[in-house]
């Protein structure tokens, strides 16, 4: 799959660079950036000539910000449970004997998030923003986004994110763990090749080795996510998720109680 339509795909001194290619949307996903996104993956992952794999976004704006809504219509438009094959794109991640490090140039919201709490390493921008916006538009990811989260920033701060919604600086993104490193934005491809420079140095199947040691500890949560996925199916099927990604298009508040009592009194 060599010619791609949402991704671009870059080798360069060992290193693979993939990038999400739709700065119009910034960068989110769509059944088919899944699907190249999995494929490149699965190339670089398998390359010997390969030793790290670096994930970002197109432009300046975002890194990823998740689920393309204007391709989800109580289901996107791929494959899977949910038109989006991304509890394979997020396993995969996890999975490939390289390390991975998410450039987080701008926005790492919804998806984007659970992409980079995914990502083995992450240096971001210091005008990077992350968070979550599942319930906001009728949405969740119901396994490495919330209990690796979970792992990585402590549940407190985890659930804070998902219940509140809120927007994170770089620096709060750094100081809670999500991230490992913050540099000026000038700075930040300069600071992404001094990681894998390091990183190349070193023993590629003792790097394998101990990101197997490490995922082992929490590969259970892609069963949970499983699980999650066949339940995120059916609300994707419910007014009240409708309504989320209605708004979210309209460009309003969202009325979820609302539309959840209407939903109650027509089946009473």
């Amino acid at each position: 799959m060599a010619d791609y339509t949402d991704i671009h795909y870059a080798v360069r001194g060992g290193v693979a660079r993939i990038t999400i290619d739709r700065p119009a949307k910034y960068n989110a996903f769509r059944g088919v950036t899944c699907e190249e996104l999995i494929a490149a993956f699965n190339r670089a992952g398998w390359d010997d000539d390969i030793g790290v794999i670096v994930l970002t976004g197109a432009g300046e704006k975002a890194f990823c910000t998740g689920g393309d809504q204007s391709a989800h219509d109580g289901g996107y438009d791929g494959r899977g449970l949910i038109g989006l094959p991304i509890e394979e794109l997020q396993g995969l991640i996890r999975e490939v004997p390289k390390p991975v490090i998410a450039r987080v140039n701008g926005y790492a919201i919804g998806g984007g998030n659970v992409l980079v709490t995914c990502c083995d390493l992450a240096i971001a921008s210091q005008t990077a923003q992350f968070g979550q916006v599942g319930p906001k538009v009728g949405s969740v990811d119901p396994g490495f986004g919330t209990a690796l989260l979970s792992r990585v920033v402590g549940e407190k701060k985890a659930r804070e994110i998902w219940f509140l919604c809120r927007r994170y600086t770089a620096l709060q993104a750094l100081q809670m763990g999500l991230i490992n490193a913050c540099v000026p934005a000038a700075d930040l491809d300069a600071e992404v090749q001094r990681w894998c420079d390091e990183i190349l140095a070193l023993s590629p199947t003792a790097i394998a080795i101990a990101k197997r040691s490490f995922n082992a500890d929490s590969d259970s949560i892609r069963g949970i996510g499983a699980m999650g996925m066949q339940s995120l199916k059916l609300f994707y099927e419910t007014d009240e998720s409708h309504e989320g990604v209605t708004a979210f298009l309209e460009k309003r508040p969202a009325r979820f109680h609302e539309v959840r009592r209407a939903s109650r009194t027509k089946k009473t």
